[in-house]
């Protein structure tokens, strides 16, 4: 699916469902949950914390996509074409870091 279309379903869903978006500093706050419930989860299943019983039912896949979501959101209401942008971004970044990180010998097995 392309970003373009997850905009567009996102959009259909707030009009049918969500009668409109949050301002953007109530998303802004939602975004920074929803990071933390993923920070959360990989703490515990990748890091060295422990798992609580209360754990162990959490989805990451089911977190990123509320990420996600809440991120074309924030792309929708301030009319931010996420596409066209994520892929300017990756032409930045490949122009910026294309050798950088096999020159990196820390990435190095």
């Amino acid at each position: 699916m392309s970003l373009k279309i997850a905009q567009n379903q996102v959009q259909q869903w707030i009009e049918k469902h969500g009668v409109r978006y949050f301002n953007e500093l109530t998303n802004m706050a939602q975004l920074t949950e929803e990071v933390g419930e993923v920070a959360r989860i990989i703490a515990r299943k990748y890091g060295e914390q422990s798992e609580k019983e209360s754990d162990k039912n959490l989805d990451l896949g089911q977190e990123l996509a509320d990420v996600v979501f809440v991120v074309l959101c924030l792309a929708n209401q301030t009319s931010i074409d996420l596409e066209k942008k994520f892929q300017e971004k990756l032409e930045i970044k490949t122009n910026r870091d294309k050798f950088r990180h096999h020159n990196n010998k820390k990435l190095k097995k």
